[in-house]
């Protein structure tokens, strides 16, 4: 069992900038790929970025390329998304997640371990 805690949220003026941390208790968290999604009021899931085992592989949703950046430190067991440029349209809550033996991937039926999440506000 993964468990993993999100941190760094909070409430920004469009084209502010935020750093979310997802700490894991998976000492091994070498295991899995680790992704960043996120869900708006009314909407639905939706995948934002994911990051390889080696951190050596990235993938981005179309909205946020070229704004977000994830990462990983495997040696602190943490996976982060740095926020640019920050949109109204970012506002949400903001899931980490772990999958186990696959390759990056935006398809969240992948991901086996959830956070509980951290709100994400962008005022205009």
């Amino acid at each position: 069992q993964v468990q993993l805690v999100e941190s760094g949220g909070g409430l920004v003026q469009a084209g502010g900038s935020l750093r979310l941390s997802c700490a894991a208790s998976e000492r091994t968290l070498t295991r899995y790929t680790l992704g960043w999604f996120r869900q708006a009021p009314g909407k639905e899931r939706e995948f934002v970025a994911c990051i390889s085992r080696s951190g050596g592989s990235t993938n981005y949703a179309d909205s946020v390329k070229g704004r977000f950046t994830i990462s990983r430190d495997n040696a602190k067991t943490t996976v982060y998304l740095h926020m640019n440029n920050l949109k109204p349209e970012d506002t949400a809550v903001y899931y980490c997640a772990a999958a186990g033996g696959v390759f990056p991937t935006p398809l969240a039926d992948y991901y086996d371990y959830w956070g509980q999440g951290t709100q994400v506000t962008v005022s205009s």
